[in-house]
């Protein structure tokens, strides 16, 4: 069993984005990291690899590539042939690569907004349109939910190439249905409009929800579908900067390739390795313990806000351990300023993830409980304070 309430002291390594961005009375629940260290097969595995001492070239072999197409059967009955997986430093560089491949100065990319800060980075690096596609928002009581605006979508889409679809979203926490995934995939193979899934949280489910790859859903929609995985969240590995395009179409798979291979985008040898364990299935028990473990953190935030926060609303995420908190019905005009002035706490301030944003703050749940509730107390103490 792991004890997931008791985490390391990230600030005495110096390097660590997260904990050394803001001052040292700063608590930072921002950047999409989680607080515990990586599963112990993993660390085993890096240990035996430092310890062999020599630090050459690797390059992903067919056993990797093998591993990774079985966790996708293993996982979803999705049969892919190890052939249709290509590693890559990150699902963002993925993004990056299809964007500058299959889109033009008139038809960009299209994505769901609010959504991933670094989706909206993609027109800029590519030079291309980005076409939003907002979603309607849902309030009961204090809770909020996201759902398809299925007219603006199939409007929106015909304006793109490429569709980025976040699954399980990233900041609002859909797991979307089979039925959306299905529709979304019909409508993008109507319009001629490529599929491009970041399924990065795939692994990271809440409440015993189950995931579907999008393009597991026909080898129709297969055919259109890049689809990018990662160890990096589930496995808390994200520094190794390693990811997967698995692309079982042969002709999206030769142009994606020879981009990569264009650009020199080589994965690391300690990222290689931990990709490996991660997928084979050594951590599945500890993955287990860590979704139990988020899911509870989920419901104490939800209870927390609730209870103390008057006026906030915030949703019920169905996967990853991301929060995601309305502050436009409060007096709180830039909530990510005031909380980090007045609790000494940073979040992510919504405004990043685009239309929509505007008015809310990502808060990151990867953490021990006892860090998330001292988080939720500064807030909640610095609201009671307004005059």
């Amino acid at each position: 069993m792991t004890n997931f309430n008791i985490i390391p002291d990230r600030r005495k390594i110096t390097n660590i984005t997260k904990w050394t961005w803001f001052p040292k009375d700063v608590l930072p629940m921002w950047v999409a990291d989680m607080d515990f260290p990586a599963p112990k097969p993993i660390l085993d595995s890096l240990d035996k690899l430092l310890k062999h001492g020599v630090l050459g070239y690797e390059l992903p072999g067919k056993v990797l590539y093998e591993t990774v197409a079985k966790r996708m059967n293993d996982l979803y009955g999705w049969k892919v042939s190890s052939e249709a997986v290509i590693a890559i430093p990150g699902v963002v560089s993925g993004l990056n690569i299809a964007a500058s491949i299959f889109c033009t100065d008139k038809k960009g990319v299209a994505m769901q907004v609010p959504v991933y800060n670094e989706f909206h980075a993609v027109k800029d690096n590519n030079s291309v349109p980005q076409v939003d596609i907002p979603f309607r928002k849902k309030v009961k009581g204090n809770i909020i939910s996201y759902e398809i605006d299925w007219i603006l979508f199939e409007k929106q889409i015909k304006k793109s190439k490429i569709f980025m679809l976040c699954n399980p979203h990233n900041p609002l926490g859909i797991n979307f249905s089979r039925r959306d995934l299905a529709r979304m995939a019909e409508i993008c193979l109507r319009h001629k409009v490529i599929i491009v899934a970041d399924e990065i949280h795939s692994e990271l489910l809440l409440d015993k929800n189950k995931f579907t790859p999008i393009a597991k859903l026909s080898k129709e929609i297969e055919k259109n579908t890049i689809s990018l995985i990662a160890p990096s969240k589930a496995f808390n590995v994200p520094g190794f900067f390693c990811a997967f395009a698995i692309i079982p179409n042969k002709e999206l798979r030769d142009v994606f390739q020879k981009e990569v291979q264009r650009l020199r985008l080589h994965v690391g040898s300690p990222g290689l390795h931990a990709a490996q364990v991660a997928f084979s299935g050594k951590c599945d028990s500890w993955l287990k313990e860590l979704n139990r473990y988020l899911t509870v953190n989920r419901d104490f935030l939800v209870d927390y806000v609730t209870e103390n926060m008057p006026n906030v609303r915030l949703t019920i995420p169905d996967a990853t351990y991301l929060g995601w908190l309305d502050f436009t019905e409060t007096k709180i005009e830039k909530p990510f300023e005031f909380f980090l002035e007045n609790a000494k706490v940073a979040l992510s301030d919504g405004k990043i993830f685009g239309k929509g944003g505007e008015g809310h703050l990502r808060i990151n749940l990867g953490t021990s409980r006892a860090t998330l509730k001292e988080g939720l107390e500064r807030m909640s103490k610095a609201m009671k304070s307004i005059k």
